[in-house]
């Protein structure tokens, strides 16, 4: 049977189930341990990680056929091709060695690629050891604060891990800028002192327009206030020659090369801020548990593979039921922007509308992500997901444990909502339900079927629950790498390259040329009457 085959035979098979009730199917008294999958390890003490998928439409004979299709696919060579440092990143000819900062390389990786990424790491170690300790400290003293400037994968990742691990900051504050309207930059130095401020400048080539703009804002602000601002920068950056040309010094560039893609570098000097903030011992927690996932994808048979299974119910929602959209919905505060990472990691790398040899591609690429930390979510969107017209599969993400024991009581009643929303979207409410509900307040006749058609909730929603012990620098690593392989799956499946992003470009070119055109007086004959019309608009104010 060919590919194709097999995405025609389960488009079939969804067009034979796709009416059945999903709560049917736990008529099947394993149906919840035979649609899950579970991961034990260590993680100061023991630390477990629990896949429930039992929540969907998917039966045995769905399974087997997204399990064939996987490995008809490639998957398990394409995959052992990216450890192994292959060019698997074929537009541009490149090896994928993201895995390979986790600390944990193959031994058949090339030895320099290896060895730089691992002295890379130590120097960073040491640099963030010096800052914490006040050995290396600024013109006032001990830093008190970073501010990291950066944008896209030199921002997302930083930004969501130094978050996530809030609890494990024992080290300076530490801020993010990332866009190029003032704003952010002016809000972010309001209040902090120029004489105690480390600023990281990470952009792989130091010519990103978005970060140089912010940068020289911020060497101007400390100049202003009679800092030596290159006495207080580092640059995370591949480029030295330019880092130099700031009058940063080589011991404060830390870089890192062109096989390791900006939404994948967290690992690696991309999160010096992280560790400034949490140390280099949790830092090496994170990778470490980004480590044992990438074991565990590598090894475990695809029938029980965390990031297999992940990525095929995403392929059977997207591809095959045609859910345009999946919402993430991480029931923890300090997951609040694992949403936004996520959006750029799979958006980024499966938003594609061409094969990896260029033909048009036979069906929609990777879904719309996008979320919310649960509560608030329950108060904004989650009407359109139970009641909307849109389909939309949910992933949840949830702890046991707290980082606030005097609290226990908060995070007894996230875990109750998390499961409740799940259980909701999948049993739903019928409308002889609602009607019973009408007719107890003491509604009847025509106002009692108004009433009760508003309170029906058709059911059937998909989602995914996703279970830990604690958010922990290890386990954030884990749920990471997770992610990451994920979208590696969904990408050889589909047949796309995940790790080059040409989309990005054309917008960049454009809007060099059309910064000199908001002058006054600048020739703007060339654009379109939109353009042209706006242009004015925005000269004139």
């Amino acid at each position: 049977m060919t590919l194709e085959a097999k995405w025609t035979a389960l488009a079939d098979h969804h067009a034979e189930v796709g009416a059945r009730s999903i709560l049917s199917l736990f008529d099947a008294p394993d149906r919840a341990s035979r649609f899950s999958a579970r991961l034990d390890y260590a993680d100061r003490g023991q630390g477990w990680f629990l896949l429930d998928y039992s929540k969907t439409n998917l039966d045995e004979t769905g399974f087997a056929l997204l399990m064939d299709l996987a490995r008809s696919a490639g998957v398990e060579a394409r995959r052992e091709a990216m450890f192994t440092g292959q060019p698997i990143n074929e537009t541009e000819g490149r090896a994928v060695l993201h895995t390979m900062l986790r600390g944990q390389p193959d031994p058949a990786l090339r030895a320099p690629w290896v060895q730089e990424a691992a002295a890379t790491h130590e120097r960073m170690a040491e640099f963030a050891r010096k800052v914490r300790s006040g050995a290396f400290a600024g013109a006032g003293g001990a830093f008190t604060d970073v501010v990291n400037i950066g944008i896209g994968g030199s921002d997302l990742g930083p930004v969501m891990a130094t978050l996530a691990l809030a609890p494990y900051h024992d080290g300076p504050r530490t801020h993010f800028v990332s866009n190029v309207d003032g704003a952010q930059v002016s809000d972010t130095l309001r209040g902090l002192d120029p004489a105690t401020t480390l600023v990281v400048v990470a952009s792989k080539t130091f010519t990103t327009i978005e970060t140089m703009t912010n940068a020289a804002t911020v060497r101007d602000w400390m100049q202003a206030a009679g800092v030596d601002a290159a006495a207080q920068m580092v640059a995370v950056s591949s480029a030295a020659d330019r880092a130099a040309e700031w009058d940063i010094p080589a011991d404060r560039v830390f870089g890192f090369g062109d096989f390791i893609g900006g939404r994948y570098s967290v690992w690696g000097p991309v999160g010096l801020a992280l560790m400034l903030a949490v140390g280099p011992e949790d830092f090496d927690a994170f990778r470490s548990g980004a480590a044992a996932m990438d074991r565990h994808f590598r090894t475990a048979p695809l029938e029980a593979n965390l990031p297999v299974l992940l990525a095929m119910v995403g392929v059977w929602h997207a591809q095959i039921c045609g859910y345009a959209t999946r919402a993430v919905l991480p029931y923890d505060q300090r997951l609040s922007r694992l949403p936004a990472y996520l959006q750029q990691l799979e958006m980024e790398s499966n938003g594609k509308r061409v094969a990896m040899d260029g033909t048009e591609l036979a069906r929609n690429s990777g879904p719309v992500v996008w979320g919310e930390p649960g509560t608030n979510g329950q108060h904004a969107f989650y009407q359109m997901i139970h009641q909307g017209t849109h389909v939309i599969p949910c992933e949840f993400l949830i702890a046991a444990l707290a980082h606030e024991p005097a609290l226990t009581n908060h995070h007894r009643l996230l875990i109750a909502n998390c499961l409740a929303q799940s259980e909701a979207l999948m049993r739903g409410r019928s409308l002889e339900e609602a009607r019973a509900m009408m007719a107890a307040r003491g509604l009847a006749g025509a106002e009692l079927e108004r009433q009760a058609r508003h309170r029906v909730f058709p059911g059937d929603r998909p989602s995914v629950t996703m279970a830990y012990r604690q958010l922990t620098p290890c386990t954030l690593g884990m749920i990471v790498a997770l992610y990451e392989h994920r979208v590696f799956v969904e990408g050889v499946v589909l047949g796309i390259n995940s790790f080059d992003q040409w989309g990005v470009e054309l917008g960049k070119e454009l809007a060099l040329k059309l910064e000199p055109m908001l002058a006054q007086g600048a020739d703007d004959s060339a654009k379109d009457g939109s353009t042209r019309q706006l242009l004015g608009a925005l000269r004139g104010a």
